[in-house]
């Protein structure tokens, strides 16, 4: 599982005396790992860069707290896609810092690999950015590879290390031939190595579908978080007495959702969090839409009046992230 990948890795990497600079939306694997490791942790607000630049300034200048010494390590953990938030990282400028204060940088690609850039290369690809510049890139085969378990990508000396040193590693059994299999076909037509364009036509697939139930939410007046192109669609509901209702109002028309609470999330921003794959068709799309624009209206979760609503999904479809809430922070 990512799970374990995570909260395994992590200790191997970190010790008592290195520093952890981790985003405050990081899943909870993310936060279990580092209280695992014994290092020193610092959180910055979601996505924030600047921030981020405070934080590790400060701590490169003050050091290890009662010592003063240098911190053995610094890394900088974040997520490809927030998971709760359908959220991309701003990658670019937290390589840019990472190399100017000579940190680490850990990257979880659980929500992103095989569904972000053009050829499913995850966010690196989507951003413009070298995977040279991202130290550690761990990702699960749970999602976009139908199979189980996680990985750890870097250099050599990195993957050789976390083999010999990681629990997740030597104490675990080896995955079974039909989950590797699959793993390695799914590799395939992600990579269209196998002769088709297959792989390159549901990433589009993927894109078009996320891009349009997400529009169609909020011209519809729902608060939805995230990006374009996230196939993560969070719709807030905001008050976790709201759950078993939605819950059980859409399936009982024949929708499955997942809603999520307390603690997953903060007390009062529960939400609902649609992942949205290439195999939907647009008249499931269209029907999950008018579902939940009924339920919506009954349930009262629609937070935004029609103009905002209308000019946020124009904002939305453009690009434009100055005037629209992208996550839960922004409220």
């Amino acid at each position: 599982m990512g799970f374990a990948t995570n909260a395994f890795t992590i200790p191997t990497l970190c010790s008592k005396g290195c520093l952890v600079l981790s985003d405050e939306m990081n899943h909870k694997s993310i936060v279990d790992g580092v209280k695992l490791s014994g290092a020193s942790v610092k959180v910055f607000r979601h996505n924030d860069v600047r921030h981020l630049e405070y934080l590790l300034r400060k701590s490169i200048v003050e050091g290890q707290s009662r010592t003063g010494r240098p911190w053995r390590k610094i890394l900088i953990v974040v997520e490809g896609i927030y998971s709760m938030e359908g959220e991309m990282v701003r990658l670019s400028e937290i390589v840019r810092l990472k190399k100017k204060y000579g940190a680490y940088l850990y990257l979880d690609e659980a929500h992103s690999i095989g569904a972000l850039g053009a050829t499913g290369r995850g966010v690196c690809e989507q951003q413009g950015v070298s995977p040279r510049d991202v130290d550690v890139m761990m990702g699960t085969f749970t999602k976009s590879f139908g199979s189980c378990g996680g990985y750890i990508a870097g250099s050599a000396a990195l993957v050789d290390y976390v083999r010999a040193a990681s629990p997740a590693s030597y104490h675990a059994t080896a995955m079974s031939p039909p989950a590797a299999r699959q793993i390695v076909a799914s590799l395939t037509v992600i990579s269209g190595r196998d002769g088709s364009d297959r792989g390159g036509e549901k990433l589009a697939r993927l894109r078009q579908n996320a891009n349009y139930f997400r529009a169609e939410l909020m011209r519809r007046g729902f608060h939805v978080l995230g990006d374009m192109d996230s196939p993560v669609v969070p719709i807030m509901c905001y008050y976790a007495a709201k759950i078993p209702a939605l819950s059980r109002m859409c399936l009982e028309r024949n929708l499955a959702v997942v809603l999520v609470g307390f603690p997953a999330t903060a007390l009062c921003l529960s939400r609902m969090r649609i992942c949205i794959s290439a195999s939907h068709t647009r008249e499931e799309l269209e029907n999950a839409v008018e579902i939940i624009d009924e339920i919506g209206d009954r349930c009262m979760i629609k937070y935004v009046g029609e103009r905002k609503a209308a000019r946020l999904a124009t904002d939305e479809v453009g690009g434009n992230r100055d005037t629209r809430l992208v996550s839960s922070k922004s409220i």
